[in-house]
């Protein structure tokens, strides 16, 4: 075989991504690894005289020798594979490499974004709130626990970062590709959410900085003049103007914020340390007037101005500030505690993500995001715990209660606060709402929410996602209706804390359950630092599945359907799924041949067009494919391995043997092209299509003989399986049953029809019919449109029928199966019996009910006659299947006759069942 070589160039793996990234290329998540590349159609090396592949890189690939490229997905999604061929020839040309969005250091992509959204409104505004309401060892306990949280993210953050190349859509992508779609478009939603909710929150900010200064009121506006503030909608007027000047940054792209990001935080950080000299500066008293907006101060608009007081660096004032002292916020008039005053603060803090959100268009991701979110959350940190002290230390609880925005007032060049105030909440804004929209981009290229996020995914030229960056800017102006900041801050938490709660989750569950390829770079990390047990506990309670302590209560169907062509039993397939009651399904298909015959394993090659056409279907099952001599001994391999543990079938289904024609049931699911923002997919069913045969004619050589195949059921019931088989399937049409005003019925007929004087009893086997015919009612589409019938067989000359039909009913009440008991007398088909008696039944008659006793071909016929005649309206009929007889010469016989028993009828389940499956108790 070919090694395949890795040439890296002498540069780290990092830069050779980075180079040979194709913007817009990415995989959807939803599509499966195996899928074949649209520029590659070869497969892995297998001899000597295949192609090696080597990760190369671009720029050196356009050369006179032109070479072919193949994707990988997820984590390698930005490498290409090369194909040298060995015989020197030429191949197919160069992929067009479309401009590079990757152009963000850590500084400036990483460090800024997070620096500046953490600072946002809490550094100017909230500051002196959560002194003044939780005193100043509370603020520093109440930062302490909010930087735990955030820096146990982090870590996690941090370790999925280095655990492979990243592209757009930050811990969203970086989960999502860890842990599978489910749990990757759960996190992506809360992300998504928070992140909106996060920059409604800095806009409210920014427009109460706004206020405060410049209102009616304001600390920079005399004798009455200012922005109007009398109702709300001044205020979301404001918001609206100042959320569109975001938006219009954002449409001329994200990068021009990140390259101005550092000038921006620039600007906080001289405001700050303004803030921080004044306090040592000002020393003597300062008296700051109370907002007449504080409707809790001047209850009355002829009040007197009332002032709070600056008292310098004092002792006493430090003293007053120590322990908490919870009022009302002036702003939303509601009573605070802890929960409240730490939901601020911590909603003011969490921009953690806002350098991960950029992934996309960085540099080097899997170093940036590590150094610049860690470094961020050390600064800001050091910062809030000095403001807290110098705040605690002079300025006295009343100013601290009543008034939000006196910094400027103390500050000896005011100014520049307002100016702090401005660039902290209006750049915090700025990057939740770039970071949302690349989330959401994120979400609608994985095709999570099937078309409804195909917007989002347009982009310019340039690579901006301009119609997700609309959908966010929208959301946001309708949170922006809630209110004031405090109003907003806490649902923000809420789902920021949901955020972070799942990443470490999703670290969690691969550190535990010792993925081979978790493999971090970041070497901080450790299972430690997080809190919950998801895949550990699968793989427990797995283990825990032991066949042995199962009971009959917890029993549900897990099935393994063998299938031939799966273009001839579309509809089987989709019923089975029905039936499983959310149990295992496992598709299974034997190939015939021997593997050394093949210079590659032709399972690997076909297993992904099944799972193709398991998708296109919709059915929720897994797929096995074995290559064996025959087809009976593969069903043997199949039977005894497929499964887990103690998820193993329980139930083997197989199509019916007979001499008719397969009917190709694979056009009736062809999709239909509709219009919702472009055309849905059709090429899944022209890929299936092009790739299994069409059905057999009639004349066509079977590689399964009659023999073979009863053999079949007969070692099913052998390896300790249920056996079922299904005919006229392929006359199904649910949608017809669901979509009719007359209600159908599901038939079942608990009687072995070969054993007439056994007509009288129950044993496992009607038991297993009542139960999948119940399960098939139970679903709800088939429970609105059907009902379920039980015939009772009875010989009306020599049995009590109404006494019969109360027993019936009375057991089928108390397995709480709701069904209509239907009696049907065949007395007139005794005459086709050798004896005449042998339908009066008896106790010692019950031990022979499970085998198949060959019958007259009038009798078979009449039997058939009178079940057609009961099933006009009927969707599935549920028929007893004897056990396979002993003598091999008699199988064609016992097959002849399940045929005869079933023709012209509706699509039809022959059950065998072997254990209980029902139980009467609690």
């Amino acid at each position: 075989m070919t090694s395949q070589s890795y040439d890296t160039f002498g540069r780290s793996g990092d830069s050779v991504h980075r180079e040979m990234e194709r913007p817009g290329e990415r995989t959807p998540l939803l599509h499966h690894q195996y899928e074949d590349d649209s520029s590659s159609t070869q497969s892995w090396p297998s001899n000597d005289d295949s192609p090696a592949y080597r990760i190369s890189d671009t720029r050196n690939s356009t050369n006179a020798s032109a070479r072919r490229f193949m994707t990988l997905p997820r984590s390698l999604s930005q490498a290409s594979f090369e194909t040298v061929d060995s015989a020197g020839g030429d191949a197919a040309p160069p992929t067009v490499v479309r401009p590079n969005r990757r152009t963000l250091n850590t500084f400036q992509g990483v460090f800024c974004p997070v620096a500046l959204s953490m600072f946002s409104t809490l550094l100017y505004l909230r500051g002196g709130f959560v002194v003044g309401q939780a005193g100043l060892l509370e603020a520093i306990a109440q930062l302490i626990l909010a930087y735990v949280i955030l820096v146990l993210t982090v870590l996690s953050i941090c370790a999925i970062s280095t655990n492979g190349a990243v592209e757009g859509g930050g811990a969203y992508y970086m989960i999502s590709r860890a842990l599978g779609p489910e749990f990757g478009g759960s996190i992506g939603f809360l992300f998504f959410v928070a992140n909106v909710l996060a920059c409604a929150l800095y806009v409210s900010g920014f427009v109460e900085g706004v206020l405060q200064n410049f209102g009616t009121s304001g600390s920079f506006i005399k004798d009455g003049g200012g922005l109007p503030e009398d109702t709300q909608w001044w205020r979301y007027l404001y918001s609206t103007i100042s959320l569109a000047f975001c938006l219009l940054i954002c449409i001329i792209g994200g990068a021009m914020f990140a390259r101005t990001s550092a000038l921006i935080l620039l600007i906080v950080v001289v405001c700050t340390l303004s803030v921080f000299i004044s306090v040592f500066v000002e020393n003597d008293l300062i008296q700051i007037e109370i907002p007449s907006t504080n409707t809790l101060v001047y209850t009355n608009s002829s009040d007197n101005a009332t002032y709070g007081n600056y008292t310098g660096l004092r002792a006493a004032t430090f003293r007053g500030n120590l322990f908490e002292d919870y009022t009302r916020d002036y702003t939303s008039n509601e009573t605070l505690n802890f929960a409240t005053v730490f939901a601020i603060l911590f909603s003011s803090v969490t921009g953690i993500l806002n350098g991960a959100n950029m992934s996309g268009e960085l540099k080097d991701p899997s170093k940036s995001i590590p150094k610049g979110t860690l470094s961020a959350v050390c600064f800001t940190f050091f910062t809030y715990v000095i403001m807290t002290i110098l705040l605690a230390g002079s300025c006295d609880r009343f100013l601290l209660h009543n008034n939000y925005v006196f910094l400027q007032q103390i500050n000896f060049w005011p100014p520049l606060v307002v100016i702090g105030i401005f660039a902290a909440t209006l750049s915090a804004a700025l990057g939740n709402l770039i970071g949302a929209s690349r989330i959401l981009e994120a979400l609608g290229n994985d095709q999570l929410f099937w078309v409804i996020l195909k917007p989002a995914t347009i982009t310019t030229k340039s690579g901006n996602p301009y119609v997700a960056v609309l959908i966010t800017w929208f959301l946001v102006q309708l949170v922006l209706l809630v209110g004031s900041l405090n109003a907003i801050a806490p649902i923000t938490s809420v789902f920021f804390l949901l955020s972070y709660a799942a990443t470490n989750l999703a670290c969690l569950g691969l550190e535990l359950a010792s993925a081979p390829n978790f493999r971090p770079t970041f070497s901080y990390f450790t299972w430690h630092t997080c809190a919950a047990l998801i895949f550990h506990q699968v793989r427990k309670y797995l283990l825990m599945l032991d066949p042995r302590k199962a009971h009959v209560k917890y029993w549900r169907p897990q099935i393994l359907l063998m299938v031939s062509n799966p273009r001839q039993s579309c509809q089987l397939m989709d019923f089975v799924n029905d039936i499983k009651k959310s149990g295992l399904l496992v598709i299974g298909h034997v190939r015939t041949g021997r593997l050394e015959d093949h210079q590659v394993d032709p399972v690997v090659e076909i297993t992904p067009h099944w799972l193709k056409m398991v998708d296109h279907l919709r059915i929720k099952a897994f797929v096995e494919v074995t290559l064996a001599n025959s087809v009976s001994e593969g069903f043997q391999h199949l039977t005894r391995l497929s499964g887990l543990g103690g998820m193993k079938p329980n139930t083997v289904i197989l199509g019916f043997y007979d001499g008719s024609a397969p009917m190709d049931t694979l056009i009736k699911t062809r999709p239909r092209r509709r219009r919702f923002f472009g055309e849905v997919e059709t090429g899944t069913y022209s890929e299936i299509e092009s790739f299994f045969t069409s059905p057999r004619d009639v004349d066509t050589q079977r590689n399964l003989t009659a023999t073979e195949y009863v053999r079949m059921v007969k070692d099913g019931l052998k390896i300790n399986k249920n056996v079922c088989l299904c005919r006229h399937f392929h006359q199904l049409d649910k949608k017809q049953i669901l979509a009719s005003n007359v209600n159908s019925f599901i038939d079942v007929w608990p009687t072995n029809l070969f054993q007439p004087d056994t007509a009288g009893f129950f044993d496992n086997t009607c038991l297993f019919m009542l139960q999948l015919a119940c399960i098939l009612n139970m679903v709800p589409k088939w429970r609105a449109r059907t009902t379920l019938r039980v015939f009772l067989l009875v010989n009306a000359q020599s049995e009590n029928t109404i006494q019969k039909e109360q027993k019936l009913d009375m057991f089928l009440r108390q397995l709480r199966i709701k069904a209509r008991v239907q009696i049907v007398s065949w007395d007139h088909l005794q005459h086709y019996l050798q004896d005449p008696n042998i339908m009066s039944g008896g106790e010692e008659d019950a031990s022979k009910m499970q085998q198949y006793r060959e019958v007259p071909e009038n009798f078979i016929k009449a039997v058939n006659e009178l079940i057609v005649a009961n099933s006009s309206r009927s969707a599935v009929s549920f028929l007893y299947l004897p056990k396979p007889p002993m003598d091999s010469s008699d199988y064609a016989k016992y097959l002849s006759q399940l045929e005869g028993l079933s023709n012209n009828l509706h699509p039809t389940v022959f059950v065998h069942g072997l254990h209980p499956v029902t139980s009467t108790t609690l």
